[in-house]
């Protein structure tokens, strides 16, 4: 294909993705004990933006519909929608980076490493009077991020980090820490509700204080990971091709692995360990667009925010006024979609 016309295809596919996730985003935050049409949510949100929503005029909608929109549901749906594209995200890198499309951030243990700070502070109280709300997602930020470099310090053999060994050592940290989890959820009595419901993963309670805390991570994260693209195209070879290339290999595996785990660390502390979206959504994705990173990584992100926005709001209503975790939505929805995509592929002409 004419590199001109793969360019404006790429372009195509993302503006589509990204259109269908502001569509979702609108039409979820119309679902909801309280009925609000899509034209009532559009309006409020125009009415919001600087030097526009001066000149729309108000709508006829109740006061309470815009606090239910803005202060309930809309928080809700943007931090499904950085969760999503932050595990998607990581998910891509890992496995383009590790050469292995099954690899998600539970393959270097840092859901593991996330599950154990989180359920170290529900337990033993880490920080929750003075931190409050921002207890659970710190501690699992931590544990996330210091098993990370457990894990890299413990693959490096002469300066240099091989690719199976990693993995390896990812497999066995995150099987230690998972073993240490369940000791710690056999002996948490009365607390085992609140730890099963947080490893199966779940947005509630969740508001804008915790979007604020999570943005920063996701932008630099996602940010590193799209300059970078080119050179995980070269990463694809192998380490010896790509250092032929010009890359520095060990240098980009540190930088790439920090930014997935950057994502992946502050995607899971502030929403729990939701599976699925890390590791099926870029083998999906790359099904469809092929493995070049300029396109795969953002088609990927938005794939990711769009799967786990629906996925979440399906949890939120389904079993209302109950609320299921959003971890059995995306395993439930996903693995039937994952293997129609397996079948289509062998079709030929797909």
């Amino acid at each position: 294909m004419n590199p001109q016309r793969r360019l404006w295809r790429w372009r195509l596919i993302n503006a589509m993705l990204f259109g269908v996730l502001g569509l979702v985003v609108i039409v979820c935050a119309t679902i909801g004990p309280a009925q609000i049409s899509p034209l009532d949510v559009m309006v409020m949100l125009v009415r919001k933006l600087p030097l526009v929503g001066s000149v729309v005029p108000p709508g006829d909608w109740p006061e309470t519909h815009e606090t239910i929109v803005f202060q309930m549901r809309l928080a809700r749906l943007v931090l499904a929608v950085l969760v999503g594209a932050g595990l998607a995200s990581s998910g891509v890198v890992l496995q383009g980076l590790l050469q292995n499309p099954m690899a998600d951030p539970y393959i270097l243990g840092i859901s593991s490493g996330a599950a154990l700070g989180a359920i170290a502070a529900m337990l033993f109280g880490l920080g929750m009077h003075a931190l409050g709300i921002y207890a659970l997602p710190l501690t699992a930020f931590v544990g996330a991020v210091a098993t990370a470099f457990v894990v890299y310090n413990l693959a490096r053999v002469g300066g240099r980090t091989p690719v199976p060994t990693l993995i390896l050592a990812g497999i066995a940290v995150g099987s230690f820490l998972s073993a240490v989890t369940s000791y710690f959820m056999i002996t948490s009595g009365q607390n085992i509700h609140q730890v099963v419901f947080w490893l199966m993963g779940g947005l509630a309670g969740r508001g804008w204080d915790h979007v604020l805390v999570l943005l920063p991570y996701i932008v630099t994260g996602l940010a590193v990971m799209l300059l970078n693209a080119r050179k995980l195209n070269a990463m694809l070879l192998g380490d010896e091709p790509a250092q032929h290339l010009g890359v520095d290999v060990e240098r980009l595996k540190q930088v790439l692995l920090g930014a997935a785990t950057l994502t992946a660390a502050a995607s899971v502390a502030v929403s729990g360990v939701i599976g699925f979206v890390g590791l099926i959504i870029p083998h999906a994705v790359r099904l469809v667009v092929g493995p070049d990173h300029r396109v795969l990584l953002p088609a990927a992100t938005l794939s990711g925010a769009i799967f786990l926005t629906a996925a979440d709001t399906l949890a939120r209503v389904a079993a209302a006024p109950a609320e299921i975790p959003v971890g059995v939505i995306t395993a439930l929805c996903g693995g039937p979609f994952f293997i129609y995509l397996l079948r289509k592929k062998k079709e030929p002409g797909f």
